[in-house]
């Protein structure tokens, strides 16, 4: 009997969009099954976004388009549009629709702003770049659920500081049940702790299909 298919994830992007944030996830999101499409506020012809990087994206749907029910994932990447005003508002939005939905969220960086500003954070464990960071958020009532942690899981919602792509891929991951306790935490070790001792455990599995 064959594997259900999964849901897409849905990569949201949009102009400065920072590129190093998400990279481990969507690859190997990609490579264990996963279908990433990219989301942007807009997905006409033409109107490509720029990331931090000066990579040009054209986006595969508009939010408008995006329902949580057809979506395994949001992911809201950092970028400095997050931190300049409320162009980024809309992404923040769908989120919370995502989350009253059941669906999972994983924010990192500047988007953790995004959804202390949409009042998000006030009630769920959560980290970001620092506690100040989001104290100056407006509205941010979440100082006393913030956790100094690499990345922070809350039942769907996933969040993370922008100098720790590994750890929140790793927290994604273990979300999805994309790999198995064993080899994610081998997954981690090599990826963030450049420990060559796991590389044999990802062979293993990878061969054995018992990732």
């Amino acid at each position: 009997m064959s594997e259900t298919p999964h849901k897409p994830v849905h990569l949201a992007v949009y102009d400065t969009y920072a590129d190093w944030e998400t990279g481990h996830t969507t690859a190997h999101l990609t490579q264990r099954g996963y279908q990433v499409r990219t989301v942007g506020l807009a997905a006409t012809a033409g109107q490509q976004i720029t990331t931090m990087g000066g990579v040009r994206v054209q986006p595969d749907l508009s939010l408008a388009d995006l329902r949580p029910e057809d979506s395994s994932l949001l992911i809201l990447t950092g970028a400095s549009l997050w931190d300049t005003g409320d162009t980024l508002a809309p992404f923040a939005a769908k989120a919370r629709a995502f989350l009253a939905a059941g669906v999972p969220v994983a924010a990192i960086c500047g988007a953790t702003a995004g959804l202390a500003r949409e009042g998000l954070l006030d009630g769920r464990p959560h980290t970001s770049a620092a506690p100040f960071y989001l104290a100056g958020q407006p509205g941010y009532a979440g100082a006393g659920h913030y956790v100094e942690a690499d990345a922070v899981t809350d039942g769907d919602l996933i969040t993370a500081g922008p100098t720790e792509p590994v750890a929140f891929a790793r927290e994604v991951f273990a979300r999805l049940g994309v790999y198995k306790p064993d080899v994610l935490d081998a997954w981690y070790r090599l990826f963030h702790d450049s420990d060559a001792s796991a590389y044999p455990v990802l062979m293993a599995a990878s061969e054995s299909g018992d990732a």
